[in-house]
């Protein structure tokens, strides 16, 4: 696990496919100017992220385009959406953007992994991650 310094909250470790990392990592450059504290949150997910060897360590990782079920610890609700680039956003789809306080949070989890981040405004959240399918096609 790493210690977030800045919270004193341990978060769970994550993997990306080396496809994603590459991918994120050029989308947290390139949104510095229009959303820093977004691209900042990306960018240090990303910086402590393991990059997978092969695919079969990817089983139940939440990747790009990834349909994610999880549950809001705060309020129980349990929410199923795909995780997205910015282009492909869609809240009436379900397709949530990387680039939003959730994505991030939810880029590379596994199965059961639980983790607190801080929700647009402010509020301190948790997260459990309840299943993994995917990649989808978008």
């Amino acid at each position: 696990m790493t210690i977030d310094v800045t919270k004193g909250r341990a978060k769970p470790n994550i993997m990306l496919s080396a496809e994603d990392y590459d991918r994120l990592s050029f989308l947290a450059h390139a949104a510095r100017k229009r959303f820093p504290d977004l691209a900042d949150e990306l960018s240090d997910e990303i910086g402590r992220a393991q990059v997978a060897v092969n695919s079969s360590e990817l089983q139940h990782v939440v990747r790009m385009n990834s349909a994610v079920e999880f549950r809001d610890d705060t309020t129980g609700k349990v929410q199923m959406v795909t995780l997205v680039y910015p282009e492909a956003a869609d809240i009436l789809q379900r397709k949530i953007s990387v680039l939003t306080p959730i994505g991030t949070a939810l880029i590379g989890l596994r199965n059961q992994d639980c983790i607190t981040w801080e929700a647009r405004d402010g509020e301190l959240r948790q997260l459990t991650v309840l299943s993994v399918k995917g990649p989808q096609n978008t």
